[in-house]
């Protein structure tokens, strides 16, 4: 067995485990409007174990094909939790937007529009960022490595969530 094909099969185990329907529970549904006494609402990965389990595999992942040295790691992961914690927290204002319709309807589109818009800009800003401190073929491989790990994660849950036979 190659080295590549432990580390698959090891990313496919911590993956089952880490996505089971215990970490997709009520709170993760209701997690996203879930709301401090200060009415700030909370990122569910700060509450949710099962989302934290995710972001630790992913990283975990994201690593192994990287293959960061200690310098670019050190500088890379501060910066990558920044870029997803600002994705996040645009892509919930963008679902809390979109979670009814709206009497102004044209306005709800356009808001919709424009986060997306932010989305773009992000991922733009960010990667410049990692472009200085990561070689262009990493930074290449580090949206690759999302996209994968992204299409197993769903694929996973499906298998999940799909009824036997």
């Amino acid at each position: 067995m190659t080295v590549n094909k432990l580390y698959q099969h090891i990313f496919v185990i911590l993956l089952i485990s880490c996505v089971s329907l215990s970490a997709f529970s009520q709170d993760l549904r209701m997690g996203f409007r879930r709301q401090q006494p200060n009415n700030r609402v909370v990122e569910p990965r700060a509450f949710n174990p099962g989302m934290r389990k995710i972001q630790v595999v992913k990283e975990a992942f994201i690593s192994q094909q990287l293959s960061l040295s200690r310098e670019q790691g050190q500088k890379f992961w501060p910066m990558y939790r920044r870029y997803q914690s600002e994705l996040f927290e645009v892509r919930r204002l963008k679902r809390l937007n979109n979670s009814d319709a709206q009497a102004n309807g044209a306005d709800q589109v356009k808001r919709d529009l424009d986060y997306d818009a932010q989305l773009v800009e992000i991922r733009k800003r960010y990667n410049d960022e990692f472009m200085k401190v990561l070689p262009p073929e990493k930074v290449s491989q580090l949206i690759k490595s999302e996209r994968e790990f992204n299409d197993e994660l769903v694929r996973k849950l499906h298998e999940q969530n799909t009824p036997a036979p």
